[in-house]
């Protein structure tokens, strides 16, 4: 059994010899105060493996095209300040121009597409110094470019083989699809690190600090500095920061929650407050098979806030005037059974 040595930490009684250590170790664990770490199954370990690999690649993607666009800075174009993705339709095509040799600014701002033509005139603006675009700039362009294919084509094929990888678990990736923020690569990722059985996580709770989106306070007197983070699954919590930011932007409960959160305490807290709770519901879904998320709407904390000021009022009212009023929530009516044949007869 793998353990993590944390638990016994602060258990008193810990001898300092080590055959004496290892006997009161057996004890603790006979007794229930060690219990096992989370270790994936061989199946899972080998497409974590694919989908680590994949984000690697797709940060190394991301930083070949910052080095192009810093180049393009350099040369006095500020393409990337007009164009909302720099290697779009629009920025790719007028890039593939200035390497062929095209330097005249009206005709590479008439290279945009769709909704880019209506900033015709800022891409003109943006395009004024390609005169200082030199053929040692384009050939340097070209290689960052043809770079930038190469590893789009790596991606698209890992892709391909998670699919693969994966095809068993699509009724669990759709479930987690269903929450917000959440795409296929999200749940294939989360997937990938968690595996698909719940019952190795007792809760959501034990879920979320397994992936190091729980506060850690282990200062027994007055702490000096902020309290730290817990360490967890870091490929999990770089997951987690993607989608409570994407799920920060919908009309849903999460997003009020994390909309509500950033304007008290920051948006770095907002994300690992998000991210706690968007691994609760991973697991609540994940456990119920074939269910989906149900959004409870994003005005969810204002219809509760108003629902706790109404009782509070009713019950203050009523204390006054002697009473004393214990109240509870009347449970939903069950759903009339169907009827038989013979009754519907």
């Amino acid at each position: 059994m793998l353990a993590d040595p944390g638990q016994v930490k602060n258990l008193p009684g810990r001898p300092k010899r080590d055959p004496s250590d290892s006997r009161w170790l057996a004890a603790c664990f006979e007794r229930g105060a060690v219990t096992s770490c989370f270790v994936a199954t061989e199946e899972f370990r080998v497409i974590r493996l694919h989908t680590r690999y994949r984000h690697d690649l797709t940060e190394e993607r991301t930083r070949e095209k910052q080095r192009a666009e810093k180049l393009l800075e350099s040369a006095a174009i500020k393409l990337s300040s007009v164009v909302t993705d720099l290697h779009g339709v629009t920025g790719r095509d007028i890039m593939n121009h200035l390497i062929a040799g095209e330097r005249d600014p009206r005709a590479l701002a008439q290279l945009a597409r769709t909704r880019a033509r209506r900033k015709i005139p800022e891409l003109e603006a943006a395009l004024e110094g390609s005169e200082f675009f030199t053929p040692a700039h384009a050939a340097l362009l070209a290689a960052m470019l043809e770079r930038i294919d190469r590893v789009n084509a790596e991606i698209t094929r890992l892709t391909e083989v998670i699919e693969q990888l994966l095809a068993p678990y699509e009724e669990q990736l759709q479930q987690a699809e269903s929450m917000p923020g959440w795409g296929r690569r999200a749940a294939q990722d989360a997937l990938a690190e968690t595996g698909a059985d719940m019952t190795c996580f007792p809760s959501g709770a034990h879920l979320a600090s397994w992936a190091g989106r729980a506060p850690l306070d282990n200062s027994s007197g007055q702490r000096a500095g902020r309290a730290k983070a817990k360490k967890g699954n870091r490929h999990l919590s770089s997951l987690l920061g993607e989608t409570a930011v994407a799920a920060g932007k919908t009309q849903t409960r999460e997003g009020a929650r994390y909309r509500q959160l950033a304007r008290r305490r920051g948006k770095a807290k907002a994300q690992v407050a998000l991210g706690n709770t968007q691994l609760k519901v991973y697991h609540a879904l994940l456990s119920r098979p074939g269910t989906r998320y149900t959004d409870l709407g994003p005005d969810y904390y204002e219809r509760q806030r108003d629902v706790r000021r109404q009782i509070a009022h009713h019950v203050g009212k009523l204390g006054a005037l002697g009473f004393e009023v214990t109240h509870c929530r009347t449970p939903s009516p069950d759903p009339e059974p169907p009827a038989t044949g013979r009754q519907a007869a």
